[in-house]
């Protein structure tokens, strides 16, 4: 049976990490009908580097000694291999040919070892076990892990402590860590939000069914694009309030974030802010989590320019 974090995990999480990473600020954001949860100023770039450390804080001697391996397009790569530096742990991280070429230099950059042999997710997910299979190495998850989920669970504590006037948390979703952390620690506390792509929908299927699914995913937010949703973000988030939003919503929302608020985030940091400018939220006082920031000029530049 699946262990399913607790709000307890995500307080004890938030100990685990303080001083170690920064809080991030909460901005009024008032022309975009939202406050924004500003995780695109977090070390490395995303929300991810609080799953990462919370993970990797807790390894064993023995397990430190066998090295890190994890999975990702390239906010979780950069996150985890950031932190294995900061504790003395060698990170291999499985990307795919087609990653952003910024976030594969951003890992490797933090310290890590890239491995690009794989062509397309679901390709990298296999490769993933191999290498798991061939050098021992211990997985921290991108989604999937409890401990991953409980540290970016600490975005939802920030939350309730900097809006408790807020009405609805509104987050963007891939493979549901960061939604089933929020959900996790604020469940009846306050009303939690998962927005997705239309064309990357793992979460919204995986819900849908009752288990995960895999899915085509090719949306311009590629931080999102995971090609199935976490056993964990299904359990957690089985009644949660869903939305799906368009290819231009998200670049509509993309470009409002870098006039308006001056926030130079990547497609996926702007994909919740979607749903509350296509009028899909139904709430007076939203905060909107913007996560993150890592975005190649080309991208940034072919958007912005386009109308």
């Amino acid at each position: 049976m699946t262990t399913l974090p607790t709000r307890a995990d995500v307080e004890e999480a938030a100990a685990r990490i303080a001083g170690r990473l920064p809080r991030t600020p909460l901005l009024p954001g008032r022309s975009l009908g939202a406050q924004l949860k500003c995780e695109l100023f977090q070390r490395t770039g995303s929300f991810k580097a609080r799953g990462a450390l919370n993970r990797v804080l807790q390894l064993t001697p023995e397990e430190r000694a066998r090295g890190v391996i994890a999975i990702s397009a390239g906010n979780h790569a950069a996150a985890i291999a950031f932190a294995a530096a900061e504790v003395g742990v060698d990170a291999l991280v499985v990307m795919w040919q087609g990653a952003s070429e910024q976030k594969i230099e951003a890992t490797r950059r933090y310290g890590g070892t890239v491995d690009l042999a794989a062509t397309d997710p679901a390709g990298a997910f296999d490769r993933l076990h191999a290498l798991i299979a061939e050098t021992g190495r211990v997985l921290v998850h991108p989604f999937d892990d409890p401990v991953v989920i409980a540290g970016a669970g600490t975005v939802g504590l920030e939350i309730e402590q900097d809006a408790p006037e807020a009405d609805a948390v509104v987050v963007a979703v891939g493979g549901g860590g960061l939604v089933s952390g929020i959900q996790t620690a604020l469940a009846g506390r306050m009303r939690v939000i998962a927005v997705e792509p239309e064309r990357s929908r793992a979460l919204y299927d995986g819900l849908a069914a009752g288990s995960a699914v895999r899915v085509a995913c090719d949306s311009i937010a590629d931080g999102l694009n995971a090609p199935f949703a976490g056993g964990i973000a299904i359990e957690v988030c089985h009644d949660i309030e869903r939305v799906l939003v368009t290819e231009e919503e998200i670049t509509a929302a993309f470009r409002l974030l870098h006039e308006r608020a001056k926030l130079a985030v990547e497609p996926a940091g702007a994909t919740a802010l979607a749903a509350v400018i296509a009028g899909k939220v139904d709430a007076k006082a939203p905060v909107v989590v913007v996560s993150g920031g890592n975005v190649a000029r080309t991208t940034a530049s072919a958007i912005l320019a386009a109308r």
